[in-house]
């Protein structure tokens, strides 16, 4: 089957159907060809700046969710499939050119950012494009969709405003980061398996048990992103962005929680900031030899579990077992 993450080849998955996988596989194609479509504007500039992320390639986590929750049933009205599939790529698109922005990052998939290519301005006014975008094609699909994008759009927002502020008197630090995470990722990851069980004309109890399933891979799969910032250098974005950033993660916040003397210089670095380029690179060697970096692999597999435990109620078949295979392929990315 096509796995949606980015260290996970096909042939790691097995025991699925040909069929199933075919039919996925050209889902995606066409949802692949519409998502450049719907980001041609009224002109040449603003539309090589719309598309810049889309070409950039990406994983299409959020849309494979859609494809994949919409096969639970055997009547997805497949232009329905590819819209659903559009309005939570979109969206997820646009807030990355917002994200680049308040990073400061200069690589966004390999590639220039759009705020270093054409400026911080442009970069905000496009993924505002973007999400309108997102916005006109949920209206086609019906209100029900239209309330539950609107409902998600605020709990990313809310996501981000609680990352920006930070924790405040009295939270916990790591607590507060795992609300922010849900809120940022994992809510849009939720609301793309739910809407391809809308899509297939599911029942509640499945929505629910998709909704569930989706929040907590979502929180994993950015838990994951955690790690890979720390210890690839081949993700395609520069290793330490969010510690240049200033962004806590699961293993910067674990590493500060410890009390061993030898990590005095590592939780120094932490607490203040990276503050040059050699500060960054002696922090991402300290972290990259430190406990935590195994204790948050140990959590994203435990909540990979929860994941997959939330997909009890789905009904047996080929698209349950795929999703039960992304627990795996989302642990494997960052092995």
């Amino acid at each position: 089957m096509p796995v949606f993450v980015d260290s996970a080849p096909s042939d790691q998955v097995s025991g699925l159907d040909p069929a199933f996988n075919e039919r996925v596989a050209a889902q995606l194609e066409v949802i692949e060809e519409r998502l450049r479509e719907a980001a041609v504007a009224d002109t040449q500039f603003v539309t090589e700046a719309a598309q810049h992320i889309i070409d950039a390639g990406g994983k299409r986590f959020r849309p494979g969710l859609v494809v994949l929750s919409s096969l639970l049933g055997p009547d997805a009205d497949p232009d329905e499939v590819v819209k659903a599939a559009l309005v939570v790529e979109l969206t997820h698109v646009a807030s990355l050119y917002h994200d680049d922005v308040m990073d400061e990052a200069d690589l966004r998939r390999g590639v220039a950012s759009a705020n270093q290519r054409w400026g911080n301005t442009v970069a905000i006014l496009v993924g505002d494009l973007l999400f309108s975008r997102a916005s006109s094609i949920v209206a086609d699909l019906g209100t029900d969709f239209v309330r539950l994008q609107a409902e998600t759009f605020a709990r990313l927002v809310q996501g981000q405003v609680a990352e920006t502020r930070g924790p405040q008197p009295g939270d916990d630090p790591l607590e507060h980061y795992l609300d922010v995470v849900a809120g940022k990722t994992g809510a849009l990851i939720a609301t793309s398996a739910v809407f391809g069980g809308m899509v297939a004309g599911v029942g509640a109890d499945v929505l629910n048990a998709l909704d569930a399933y989706g929040e907590e891979i979502g929180v994993v799969f950015q838990l994951s992103d955690d790690i890979i910032d720390i210890a690839s250098d081949e993700s395609g974005k520069t290793p330490g962005t969010d510690l240049r950033a200033g962004v806590p993660t699961l293993p910067t916040l674990l590493a500060r929680r410890s009390a061993r003397p030898e990590d005095a210089r590592l939780r120094a670095l932490l607490e203040a900031g990276p503050a040059t380029e050699t500060e960054v690179s002696e922090a991402l060697h300290l972290l990259r030899s430190h406990e935590s970096l195994a204790a948050a692999r140990a959590e994203i597999g435990r909540r990979a579990e929860v994941a997959r435990a939330y997909l009890a109620p789905l009904p047996a078949g080929p698209a349950k077992d795929a999703l039960s295979a992304l627990c795996d392929a989302v642990i494997s990315r960052s092995a």
